[in-house]
């Protein structure tokens, strides 16, 4: 296998974790995800190191669940940081897998990226209506904190805020925009 087929195969299978009818709504988002695949997950909270490195970590599940050597992993995928695209969808993962996990409905490992997909004001960017410098405005926005106290315009929105999402980690944000979820806030 090729460096760029390795990397297609990991590209596609990302999209597979969280692209299906369910979610996408058989629409195409290919090309965003290309972007964010294509851009640096770069954080000034010293906690969101955290999920740098569940981005990094993405990359050996993908090579375990395809029965891929480790070293070929390595080689092939570690040769740049940890994308956005990697971060989002190995937090979508973690928060299924460790807070939001329900056998009664089911794998939502989606509904948990499209929300952080939707918030960042990225959910119309479909291939039909894909904005490269809308998708690095918003991304922008995102990494340099500029979304609003709430967190619109990040990841995470809540409707009460007591503290300034800005401010927090992105562990914490999403632990209060669950906390809503679980109220019927949102």
């Amino acid at each position: 296998m090729t460096y760029d087929e390795l990397n297609y195969e990991y590209l596609d299978w990302m999209y597979d974790a969280v692209c299906d009818d369910r979610y996408s709504r058989n629409l195409s988002y290919r090309k965003l995800f290309a972007y964010l695949y294509d851009t640096e997950f770069t954080y000034t909270n010293p906690m969101d190191g955290n999920r740098y490195e569940d981005g990094i970590n993405l990359r050996y599940r993908f090579g375990r669940e395809n029965d891929l050597d480790q070293a070929m992993v390595a080689s092939y995928l570690d040769d740049h940081p940890c994308s956005v695209l990697e971060m989002m969808i190995a937090l979508s993962i973690r928060c299924e897998d460790h807070i939001m996990d329900n056998p009664d409905v089911g794998n939502r490992v989606g509904q948990w990226f499209w929300e952080m997909i939707v918030n960042l004001g990225l959910g119309q960017m479909t291939d039909a209506n894909f904005d490269p410098d809308y998708v690095q405005y918003s991304i922008r926005i995102f990494l340099e904190r500029k979304y609003l106290r709430n967190g619109a315009g990040g990841l995470f929105k809540i409707e009460d805020p007591t503290k300034d999402m800005r401010s927090a980690d992105i562990w914490y944000q999403m632990c209060w925009h669950l906390n809503e979820v679980l109220d019927g806030k949102v």
